[in-house]
């Protein structure tokens, strides 16, 4: 984990939408801290000290010391946060406090490095299907983020989660054997249905034509059969 961020607070005091709306004016926002077999405290905080920790390298991961006035120093870590759907900024924020000795379950984001030589040499696709991966450890040992190199990735090739390089405090969640990233060939166009195509549409006046045959034989033997008819018609009259 990176050096500990430190976030100030204070005790809030009013609620409601009203008061939120007033904090959000001021610049602040409201949020709450629990957990640790401590007592939850809403408290009120900088936006931006937040912001600030989602876009730093470890994330959502990081753990912090929260400095609520007249409290004592709490390290937490996010839990939950909302953002305006319209806006994008930060409307409340969970925190929840960290015990160095209790393991926690947190997802780490998978980095890539190297050039697949499926792709450099044997011209294929690399396709990253798996961009984080669950982990559990101390809160110390939470890592920023898990790289590996693809450079030896070949076509057909699949790099899975049991072979992510992590370290011995760290246990992967994720199951071991879902695909991180492989390199697929690139699929060549296919003449032969496009032949095919040509095909059935030079036959198409063929059919046309002999439909049209069927139907002059069929009116010629539909004529026979009137004149026919007609003939016995006549025969019986004369008799």
């Amino acid at each position: 984990m990176s050096q500990t961020l430190s976030v100030e607070a204070d005790p809030r005091e009013d609620f409601g939408k009203n008061a939120s709306r007033r904090l959000r004016y001021a610049g602040r926002i409201p949020g709450v801290v629990y957990g640790g077999g401590g007592p939850a405290i809403p408290v009120t905080v900088d936006p931006k000290s937040i912001s600030a920790i989602l876009h730093s390298e470890s994330g959502h991961n990081a753990i912090f010391s929260l400095e609520i006035k007249g409290k004592a120093p709490a390290r937490v870590m996010l839990r939950d946060w909302q953002v305006d759907p319209l806006h994008g900024g930060l409307l409340h924020v969970d925190m929840v406090r960290v015990a160095l000795d209790a393991r926690l379950k947190v997802k780490v984001p998978v980095h890539i490095t190297g050039e697949a030589q499926g792709v450099k040499v044997q011209g294929g696709i690399f396709e990253f299907l798996l961009r984080e991966v669950e982990v559990e450890c101390l809160p110390d040992d939470i890592p920023d983020h898990i790289t590996v190199d693809v450079t030896e990735l070949l076509i057909g090739r699949n790099l899975r989660v049991a072979e992510l390089p992590v370290g011995e405090k760290v246990k992967v969640l994720t199951d071991a054997n879902r695909v991180v990233a492989h390199v697929v060939a690139l699929k060549a166009e296919e003449e032969k249905p496009a032949a095919e195509v040509v095909e059935v549409a030079a036959a198409e006046p063929e059919l046309i034509r002999k439909g049209k045959g069927e139907e002059a034989a069929g009116e010629g033997e539909e004529a026979e059969g009137k004149k026919e008819t007609k003939e016995k018609k006549e025969k019986k009259e004369k008799e």
